[in-house]
């Protein structure tokens, strides 16, 4: 048993499939960053400072806070703002892939397009021979 699972673990799909994980956690990261800390501060100063993170809608009477945290601990609040901002940057994130998914297959269908030199046809490379054995000569 010990065996089979040995030989399954290091088949070829396992193995990168396991490294695509790990690279797609990285590269996520990165993502993330490029978002919270460089996107999303543009969008910020562009509406002003604008954060849905903290808005809220609430669902009881009880709830008399002003953040999103604070009115959380008073009752039952529909956060409809944390919401906003999460698809927002869902958004994002699925572009930016989408634009480096596409840049990557770009850059495929160029070197697949690009040809190599052509073959020589049969009478070249019999000249070629020809040509070999005459400067032996």
């Amino acid at each position: 048993m010990l065996k089979e699972f040995r030989e399954f673990a290091m088949k070829g799909n396992v193995v990168d499939l396991a490294v695509g994980v790990i690279i797609g956690a990285a590269f996520g990261a990165i993502v993330s960053s490029m978002v919270g800390d460089i996107i999303m501060p543009i969008i910020g100063a562009i509406t002003g400072g604008l954060d849905f993170s903290n808005y809220f809608t609430p669902l009881s009477k009880s709830v008399t806070a002003s953040t999103l945290v604070e009115a959380k601990t008073q009752g039952a609040v529909l956060a409809w703002g944390h919401f906003l901002t999460v698809t927002l940057n869902f958004l994002i994130v699925a572009f930016v892939l989408f634009m480096v998914i596409r840049t990557m297959n770009r850059w495929k269908r160029k070197q697949e397009a690009a040809p190599g030199p052509p073959k020589p046809t049969p009478e070249v490379e019999l000249l070629g021979e020809i040509r070999d054995l005459l400067k032996k000569n």
